[in-house]
């Protein structure tokens, strides 16, 4: 009797660990698979509307400093290499705080230009001079635009607050990007009208 009772209490004991030993198999597996799904998302902690800003915003700061290195090369206005060289500065800048902020968030940036920034970056590259100033300030003044919108929109309804403060801070100087870019452009409009009379003038004479 005792020996039945000895081998029914190991039994019953080898069946807790074997129990036990399905639940931790079973919690792992769950861990995994939580683990996997949240690398494959990109990000747990981030909406996806909020995921979109920061790869619209993160691509759209890549090509604002490669074209405003461009225009610090090939502009011939003082106003549009100054220019040029503030959107280095600046995006350069607001690019590392973003790089940061997507890298706590768990959010994969974009590591190369879309292809219409480059298609665009490949057009004013054969541009020179004050065709080059024109076609680039227009750019400006119409990327700006959008990303004064974008940034003002994501300030108020962005979900994560740490996005949101980022946005917040940012918009001012892409606001003052705009002021500029604005005041730049009918400059070399201008310019541009003033010297289509005179070159008409010399080819008639």
């Amino acid at each position: 009797m005792k020996n039945f009772i000895r081998k029914s209490v190991m039994a019953a004991a080898l069946a807790g660990l074997v129990s036990l030993g399905a639940a931790a198999q079973s919690t792992d597996k769950s861990a995994d698979q939580s683990s996997s799904k949240a690398s494959s998302t990109g990000s747990s902690q981030l909406s996806a509307a909020d995921q979109s800003f920061v790869k619209k915003a993160a691509a759209g700061g890549m090509a604002e400093v490669e074209l405003g290195k461009l225009a610090t090369e090939k502009a011939s206005s003082d106003d549009v290499k100054k220019f040029g060289q503030r959107m280095v500065d600046d995006h350069s800048k607001a690019n590392d705080q973003l790089k940061q902020l997507a890298s706590q968030k768990g959010v994969n940036l974009p590591s190369d230009l879309e292809a219409k920034d480059k298609a665009l970056k490949d057009r004013l590259s054969k541009l020179s001079g004050e065709q080059f100033d024109r076609a680039y300030m227009k750019n400006m003044v119409r990327d700006h635009t959008k990303d004064v919108a974008e940034f003002r929109k994501e300030s108020k309804s962005a979900k994560d607050n740490d996005l949101k403060n980022f946005a917040s801070q940012t918009l001012p100087t892409l606001e003052d990007h705009l002021k500029e870019a604005k005041s730049i452009a009918p400059k070399q409009n201008q310019q541009a009208m003033s010297e289509k009379p005179s070159a008409g003038k010399s080819s008639q004479q």
